[in-house]
């Protein structure tokens, strides 16, 4: 009886081990693109991966796309929001994570959003961009095609959800402080004063305040560079690759289909 009780429990110890087996073990080193099915050439990894770092670096928020041999046992969602959650997708306390889940063997694709995005993408909009972006290339054979413009339209709902850490001022560069510039513009103003009195006695005015007569520039530049509008932007640069999950979690938010 021992012997059949022990035998029992070493078989569900096995089962459980299989499926655990299902959900893939967080990268290392960690990437945004994980082809664990071998669909994409090393070229089209390499640029989808370039584009979700740059959107990474962006914005803060991480979006990984997983290709899996099979789902096992489990349901596409279920997968998907365990994978998102065991990997730590997004990062802490925003949870600005989503998962794009394919399984070619099942023929089925989903969005699953971190609760820092649900708002950003509602199950509706996964749902459009699963349906109707995603899928009509899949089932045209095109499934990079897909992918990328799956990536390219989940940018245009979720960017300004959330924005990287500002990075602090080390004092190079930057522009002009804006206390620089109210004096700049204050002095300026001594300038003219001064200069209107007595036609010719401009100098001898702001020479009496003890203002040198040093001229000033009257436009400036921040030096900031402005944003494209063109979702493909986040594709250009070499970046410097991905640096890791946060430990974002995800509560049942997202949708997907098949083809």
């Amino acid at each position: 009886m021992k012997q059949f009780i022990l035998y029992i429990l070493l078989v569900i110890a096995a089962l459980a081990g299989v499926q655990a087996q299902d959900i893939p073990p967080k990268p290392d080193p960690p990437r945004l693109v994980n082809d664990l099915a071998n669909q994409l050439n090393p070229s089209e990894e390499a640029q989808l991966e370039q584009k979700l770092v740059a959107y990474n670096d962006s914005t803060s928020s991480q979006i990984v796309v997983v290709i899996v041999p099979t789902l096992g046992d489990y349901p596409i969602a279920d997968y998907a929001f365990k994978l998102g959650t065991d990997w730590g997708v997004g990062q802490k306390g925003k949870n600005n994570g989503i998962v794009l889940l394919w399984a070619p063997k099942e023929r089925k694709v989903f969005i699953a959003t971190g609760y820092g995005l649900e708002g950003a993408i509602p199950d509706a909009i996964a749902k459009r961009i699963v349906s109707q972006v995603i899928t009509p290339q899949f089932k045209a054979g095109q499934f990079y095609q897909g992918l990328n413009d799956g990536v390219d339209m989940i940018f245009k709902y979720a960017t300004g959800e959330y924005k990287a850490d500002p990075k602090e001022d080390n004092g190079e560069g930057g522009g002009f402080p804006p206390v620089l510039i109210f004096v700049i513009i204050f002095v300026i103003i001594l300038i003219f004063i001064f200069r209107n009195r007595g036609g010719g006695g401009g100098n001898r005015g702001y020479r009496d305040l003890g203002v040198p007569p040093i001229f000033f520039p009257y436009t400036t530049h921040s030096g900031r560079g402005s944003s494209s509008g063109n979702w493909g932007g986040f594709g250009g640069g070499d970046g410097g690759g991905f640096g890791g999950f946060g430990g974002g979690s995800f509560g049942g938010g997202g949708a997907g289909g098949d083809y």
